[in-house]
């Protein structure tokens, strides 16, 4: 079973393959994407991983409040997206 883990306030300069790189030292990682403005390509600044759950559980508690680039990491399980009307 896998989880999805939602990454804030990631450095802008930040791409989807170093965001794997830095969870792939908890484990396997099924999945990344730094979320990108659809207009500017530029970063928003958050992203999405995908491990399997156990690795993930751990990812979570280990990098959350963690430094990256300067910035504090803000990690925890993804929640599921309201449908817009």
């Amino acid at each position: 079973m896998a989880i999805k883990i939602f990454v804030g306030n990631l450095p802008f300069t930040t791409t989807s393959e170093e965001l794997a790189e830095v969870f792939g030292a908890h484990g396997e990682v099924i999945s990344s994407k730094v979320v990108t403005d659809r207009a500017t390509g530029r970063s928003r600044g958050f992203g999405f991983v995908e491990m399997e759950d156990e690795a993930g559980r751990t990812a979570i508690e280990s990098l959350n409040g963690s430094d990256l680039g300067g910035r504090a990491l803000r990690v925890d399980q993804a929640k599921e997206r309201r449908p817009r009307y």
